[in-house]
């Protein structure tokens, strides 16, 4: 297994800003991003990295920035290292062992923020708020669905976007009081033609999309994607030949380490705990599974 990048450090840019998984560098009108290997869970940084992430997540966004042009533009611009290095300022370098893969160039856009959510099956705290008040973020749904069900059809379910703590779920009433009918408007259409274009590709490779968050921004007048895009830390995705309601289906998302801190005691305030390595591989190879599963024509 390859060694992990945990934090980037590039001589000739200032430091960058560290957000839970990336480094981004500002660069002017764009944005150097470097995935690095940590992982977050519940919010919180956990101490041990997963070699080789880094590298899948930047692919697959980069994938999926460019397979979603036609439903809405996006800040991608490279991912590949030497048309980045091109765009450094002189003397600057990026060595190819440390950031191979794990860069793209992207524009700079003003963030919205606003997690914008697509649910098509009952998980996660979807799931958990059902069962409490029988309603996902103000959406009425049937009553006596099962964990994992298929919901009758895909709903947008908006969070207030926290650098650190916890994300709050909110209702579509709410999001329009906060940024305005009409783009919050645009952000729900354009999350669930996002959402219903991912999930139809990935359907005939065996792979169901649960649900998936997504980040846009504005660039001039523009409204764009930004961020990541339906990677295995932005989406919960399952296995279709495992799947079955009533319980939390097998996934190629960081769930598998969700589900191992639950069990192990850990009372979700930092400091998390240390990962042990049976823990740290499987989730490396999920996100390789579903990298491969991915580009499968």
């Amino acid at each position: 297994m390859e060694q992990a990048l945990v934090r980037s450090q590039i001589p000739g840019l200032a430091p960058p800003r560290r957000g839970k998984v990336r480094d981004v560098y500002d660069l002017g009108e764009r944005l150097l991003i470097v995935s690095t290997d940590r992982l977050s869970a519940f919010d919180c940084i956990l101490p041990t990295p997963i070699p080789g992430k880094g590298r899948l997540l930047t692919q697959i966004s980069a994938f999926w920035f460019k397979k979603t042009r036609p439903i809405v533009q996006n800040h991608f611009l490279s991912a590949e290292l030497p048309a980045i290095q091109a765009e450094l300022p002189r003397g600057v370098r990026l060595p190819a062992e440390s950031f191979e893969g794990r860069c793209m160039l992207v524009h700079k856009a003003k963030r919205i923020d606003i997690e914008c959510v697509a649910r098509g099956y009952l998980a996660g705290s979807g799931w958990k708020e059902y069962q409490q008040t029988g309603r996902v973020c103000g959406h009425e749904l049937p009553a006596g669905l099962l964990q994992a069900a298929k919901l009758p059809r895909t709903i947008f379910t908006p969070a207030t976007k926290n650098d650190s703590g916890h994300d709050q779920n909110i209702s579509r009433r709410r999001l329009a009081e906060m940024i305005g009918p009409e783009l919050s408007s645009r952000l729900e259409r354009l999350t669930l033609a996002l959402y219903d274009f991912a999930a139809d590709f990935l359907m005939p490779r065996g792979l169901i999309l649960a649900d998936t968050k997504f980040e846009f921004g504005l660039r001039g007048d523009a409204l764009i994607l930004i961020d990541e895009a339906l990677t295995p830390d932005s989406s919960r995705v399952w296995e279709r030949q495992r799947y079955a309601p009533g319980s939390s289906p097998d996934s190629y998302d960081k769930q598998f380490v969700r589900d191992y801190l639950e069990r192990c005691g850990w009372d979700k305030r930092p400091p998390a705990p240390e990962l042990p390595a049976e823990v740290a591989e499987g989730a490396a190879r999920r996100y390789a599974q579903f990298h491969e599963r991915l580009l499968r024509p």
